[in-house]
């Protein structure tokens, strides 16, 4: 592994301790000797984790839509700032880049990235580990509705065991050193499934 793409707000949200493990994140990834890819932003957790990563010696690379470089949020402080033409855009070249994914607490947009990646997954576009870190159970309720998409037979449970979620940054990284992607149809097929009985 060499680089991990952080998804994280760019607020800074309403406890301190969502900027602390931020930061936590951004330092660990440099002390590791990874990249870290992220959304270019110099606000909210997005420049907590950049931050943090630059201060501990390590190779930042933000990618950023021409929109936001006009409103005057581009970090241009990181190791490498790509500017695209829009969000599509962004959201594949952090692909390109990234060989994990990290959601830290954030909103629309965060949820956006993180799930288009958790999708093309499941349609082996891409088979790169994609974890949640649920900084003082801010993800709970999502993995509790996700875990409901598999009881109602939206999602293979497979596919959830595939997402790795957690408060701790070690066990993710390990999980993440050892990942291996699950294999499932995406389609959850009655007689397919009665056939092979």
């Amino acid at each position: 592994m060499k680089s991990i793409c952080v998804y994280c707000g760019s607020n800074l949200g309403g406890k301190p301790v969502y900027a602390e493990r931020a930061a936590a994140l951004g330092e660990r990834i440099a002390r590791e000797g990874w990249a870290l890819v992220y959304g270019g932003g110099n606000v909210g957790l997005m420049g907590k984790a950049a931050d943090a990563a630059l201060a501990a010696g390590g190779e930042v690379i933000g990618v950023i839509p021409e929109q936001l470089v006009d409103w005057e949020v581009a970090h241009k402080g990181v190791t490498r700032l790509e500017v695209v033409a829009n969000m599509h855009e962004r959201k594949m070249r952090m692909f390109d880049l990234a060989d994990a994914f990290v959601a830290l607490p954030g909103g629309f947009g965060t949820l956006d990235e993180m799930f288009e990646m958790l999708t093309w997954r499941q349609l082996g576009i891409g088979d790169k580990p994609c974890a949640f870190l649920d900084v003082d159970g801010f993800y709970a309720p999502l993995l509790q509705m996700i875990d409901r998409m598999v009881a109602e037979r939206f999602l293979h449970p497979e596919q959830r065991a595939d997402l790795w979620h957690g408060d701790d940054i070690d066990r993710m990284l390990e999980w993440m050193r050892g990942y291996a992607p699950a294999v499932a149809s995406k389609w959850i097929d009655e007689k397919r499934r009665n056939a092979l009985r």
